[in-house]
C-alpha cells in the first residue's frame, strides 16, 4: 500500500505497471458511479465518502486488488454473481486484473451510490 500517496493519481501512479489500467478503470467507474461522493486518500488508500463516511474504497495489496464495500446489503446481494472471486465481510479481493468483471463492478458501484441493493 503507497500510504505516502497524496492524491489517487498519485497512489496509482505509484503502483506496479501490470495493475495500473485496471486501477484507472475502477477509479473512472467510481467517479462515474458514486455521484455525489467525495474522492479522497483515506485509510492510505483511494477512498469516496457521503456525508463525510467512506462507503466505497480499494487498494492494492501484495496479492490481489482490494474493492471495499462497506454497505452490507449492497455486497451481499452479489456474492452468489461474485463465485470464485474471494469475497469478505465489506471487500472482493482479485488476485488477477483479468477476474475483474467491469459490468458487475459498475452495476454494484450503481447500487452503493443508491445507497441499496438492487435484485440481482
Amino acid at each position: 500500500m503507497n500510504r505516502a500517496a497524496t492524491g489517487v493519481k498519485t497512489y496509482i501512479d505509484g503502483q506496479d505497471p501490470e495493475w495500473q489500467p485496471a486501477l484507472k478503470k475502477l477509479r473512472t467507474l467510481c467517479r462515474r458511479e458514486l455521484r455525489g461522493f467525495a474522492e479522497d486518500i483515506a485509510y492510505g488508500m483511494p477512498s469516496y465518502s457521503r456525508a463525510g463516511q467512506v462507503e466505497v474504497s480499494f487498494a492494492k495489496q501484495a496479492r490481489y486488488l482490494s474493492l471495499y464495500v462497506l454497505q452490507k446489503p449492497v455486497l451481499d446481494a452479489y456474492r452468489k454473481q461474485l463465485a470464485g472471486i474471494r469475497v469478505g465481510k465489506g471487500c472482493i479481493r482479485y488476485r488477477r486484473p483479468d477476474q475483474i468483471d467491469w459490468h458487475l463492478v459498475a452495476r454494484l458501484l450503481a447500487d452503493a451510490n443508491a445507497g441499496e441493493a438492487a435484485i440481482c
